[in-house]
C-alpha cells in the first residue's frame, strides 16, 4: 500500500522515532515534518498527504484546532492523535475534531502502524489501553487541561470554580468586569463548555481547584 503522511509533534526525538517506524512499511512515506499544529496545518494544505499524525498538546494551536482546520484545508487526509494522555474528555474532542484514531504515546510502537491503516480504511481506532480502562478509570491528565489555557485565564477560571463573582474576580485581579466576561468567554470557547457547572467540574478535574 502507498501511503504518504506528515507527522506533527513537538519534540523531534519522538517524531524521528514515528517517521522509523512508518519507513519500515512498504510504499509509506513521511512527505514532512512539523513541529506545531500552525506548521502541521499549513503542510496538509499544501501537501495534501493522505494522513496527517497529530500531537494533541503543543505550544501554540494544539492537534484539536489542527485537525479542524486541516479538515477544510485538506479533506482527503486522514488524522491520527498520538497523546500521552490517557483522558477521554480529549479523546471526544480530538475525533469531534475529525479524527479517526487515538493512540497513546506509550503505545505507539505497538499500535501506530494499525491506527493508520485503520483510519485509512474509514475504521475508528482507540488504543486498546486507554479503551479498555473505561471513561470512569481514565487518568486525570490535569497538564494537558491547564496547557489550552493562559496564565491569566486559568486564573479567571480558578476564582468562577470558588464561586467568586464576576466583579469580585475583577477586583481581585485589577481588571474590569468586561474583561472578565471576556475571558470567561474565550474559555468556554476553548473548552467548549457553555455552562458554568461544567466549568467547575473541569477546574476541579484539571487541579485548578481543590474537590469539597
Amino acid at each position: 500500500m502507498t501511503l504518504s503522511l506528515i507527522l506533527c509533534d513537538d519534540h523531534t526525538l519522538f517524531r524521528d522515532g514515528l517517521a522509523a517506524l512508518i519507513a519500515r512499511e512498504p510504499g509509506w512515506r513521511v512527505l514532512a515534518q512539523a513541529a506545531d499544529g500552525a506548521e502541521a496545518v499549513r503542510l496538509a494544505t499544501e501537501l495534501k498527504p493522505d494522513v496527517a499524525v497529530l500531537d494533541v498538546a503543543m505550544p501554540g494551536m494544539s492537534g484539536i484546532d489542527a485537525a479542524e482546520l486541516i479538515r477544510v484545508g485538506s479533506p482527503t487526509t486522514c488524522i491520527v492523535a498520538v497523546s500521552m494522555y490517557a483522558d477521554a474528555h480529549y479523546l471526544q474532542r480530538m475525533m469531534t475534531a475529525g479524527a479517526r484514531a487515538y493512540v497513546l504515546k506509550n503505545e505507539a510502537g505497538a499500535d501506530l502502524i494499525q491506527a493508520i491503516r485503520a483510519a485509512v480504511a474509514g475504521e475508528i481506532f482507540i488504543s486498546p489501553a486507554l479503551a479498555q480502562a473505561g471513561t470512569a478509570a481514565v487518568q486525570r491528565s490535569a497538564d494537558l487541561d491547564q496547557a489550552l489555557l493562559t496564565k491569566r485565564e486559568r486564573e479567571v477560571l480558578r476564582l468562577m470554580a470558588q464561586g467568586w463573582r464576576t466583579k469580585e474576580i475583577a477586583e481581585a485581579l485589577g481588571i474590569s468586569a468586561k474583561t472578565v466576561e471576556t475571558y470567561r468567554a474565550r474559555i468556554m470557547m476553548k473548552l467548549r463548555i457553555d455552562t458554568l457547572a461544567g466549568l467547575v467540574r473541569f477546574a476541579i478535574r484539571a487541579g485548578l481547584t481543590p474537590v469539597e
